[in-house]
């Protein structure tokens, strides 16, 4: 039986009292403050005052830790607005902010169905957004969305942590390895991909994703149309 059909243990008067959600929420904070690594049953136990036993009476293993921690954060998706287009933006967009909020969300996204109470309602706001569509579509529509999203969150958190490894932010990335692509692009081998650097305009983070996410979401429109 999965952990969300699976009712929770009965209350009993102890000086810690527990129940899922607390755990959820504890995990949730150590994962925000260090990362996955800091997610053990036993440190979610100490970080609640309990002992590692009790949380199994709750919880089998770190996989449905895992498992509800990100069910918890599909709470912040909320797919909305008018029409399927704005409907398949704000899931988006809002999968982007939950993952810069979380940063460990970028590392479970996509890795497996996600079957908890809030990821099926977001799940079925899309859907019913997607009302009219051919619903062997349905799906492929979706599945491209979020595969779009899912790589430029990867990418975004994979550049903010290098960041934070070495020091090195955009602006000093770029003058250290300046010098280096001049003197390749002078040989004359790229001349496509030196005129995109050289006259391209540099578009931040967010720009990047939107024009992006509008060109698919155009040629979505497109395929409907045709």
């Amino acid at each position: 039986m999965l952990v969300w059909e699976r009712p929770e243990p009965p209350n009993r008067p102890v000086p810690a009292p527990l129940n899922r959600e607390r755990i959820v929420t504890a995990a949730i904070r150590l994962a925000d403050a260090d990362g996955l690594d800091a997610v053990s049953l036993r440190k979610v136990a100490a970080a609640l005052g309990v002992g590692p036993m009790r949380l199994y009476s709750y919880i089998a293993s770190k996989e449905e830790l895992l498992d509800l921690m990100v069910d918890a954060v599909h709470a912040e998706i909320r797919p909305a607005g008018d029409g399927w287009r704005e409907a398949l933006r704000s899931l988006a967009e809002s999968t982007r902010r939950a993952a810069h909020e979380h940063e460990w969300l970028a590392d479970l996204l996509g890795g497996r169905p996600q079957l908890g109470p809030h990821a099926l309602a977001g799940g079925e706001a899309v859907v019913a957004a997607l009302d009219g569509v051919d619903v062997d579509a349905v799906m492929p529509v979706v599945a491209a969305v979020n595969a779009y999203v899912i790589g430029a969150v990867r990418r975004e958190i994979a550049e903010r942590r290098a960041e934070r490894a070495t020091g090195m932010d955009e602006k000093r990335w770029q003058a250290a390895l300046g010098p280096y692509l001049e003197r390749t692009f002078a040989t004359g081998r790229f001349p496509a991909l030196a005129t995109v650097v050289r006259d391209a305009a540099h578009l931040d983070a967010d720009r990047t994703f939107r024009i992006g996410l509008d060109f698919l979401l155009d040629g979505i429109e497109a395929r409907f149309s045709g």
